[in-house]
């Protein structure tokens, strides 16, 4: 165990709230751009078979390893074709974004869940032995869609944070943007593997992160106390 456990980003007895957090997440996020760009018009994901919320479709086997190894990585990104969109920028800002906002609906709905179990009484009737299970696997999948919210809000390309700031932006400097996505790879590489990385990342999560955590905290502090 403890010759695996040096491999792995995260602890070994985290492995199985880990893996449910991240077929959610990751399963959910991509559905959602399939969904929005088939409601704008485009069925280029459908015929795909990715407008579905089976996770098989969806999760990509190098981007998942890398989750349990590096505490990073990706699914298959969804197919979109700007051809079927009639507003184009609009379609492809609610396209982009619908991914996020997915992982933050996510960790809201689970954040609420668990107020809600804690309100009605039902956590204090439960064990202590399924108290342990539900902990880490709520606290898991709530941090887990938080960081994808932030992360693919990002404006590095491929991002969906770049991806929407790409359609905002004017056709000149649009055109700029895209001759310099093909050195996305290297700044990723740069970020990840550097002090460059922990202190960028780092500024973004510490100062981002805290705020979602409260923010939905006092909120459901507000709806229970009523």
């Amino acid at each position: 165990m403890e010759t695996l456990q040096r491999f792995l980003y995260y602890p070994i007895n985290q492995l199985p709230y880990v893996i449910f957090a991240l077929i959610v997440a990751f399963t959910v996020h991509e559905f959602s751009h399939a969904f929005v760009a088939y409601k704008f018009g485009d069925p280029t994901a459908k015929n795909q078979g990715r407008l579905t919320l089976n996770p098989a479709v969806h999760l990509d086997p190098i981007g998942t390893i890398l989750i349990f190894i590096a505490g990073f990585g990706w699914a298959k990104p969804v197919p979109v074709n700007y051809f079927f969109f009639k507003n184009k920028r609009l379609a492809g800002v609610l396209v982009s974004i619908a991914g996020p906002i997915s992982n933050l609906l996510v960790a809201t709905i689970a954040m609420g869940l668990w107020f809600a179990l804690d309100a009605i009484g039902i956590l204090a009737q439960l064990s202590t032995r399924a108290i342990d299970v539900l902990i880490p696997l709520f606290t898991i999948l709530i941090n887990l869609n938080v960081v994808l919210f932030i992360f693919n809000l990002i404006p590095l390309p491929p991002l969906d944070g770049y991806r929407v700031i790409e359609d905002l932006a004017p056709s000149q400097v649009r055109s700029k943007l895209i001759q310099y996505e093909h050195y996305s790879l290297f700044i990723f590489l740069i970020l990840f593997i550097t002090p460059v990385g922990d202190f960028v990342f780092g500024s973004i999560f510490d100062t981002i992160q805290p705020i979602i955590f409260n923010s939905l905290e006092n909120l459901f502090l507000f709806i229970f106390s009523l």
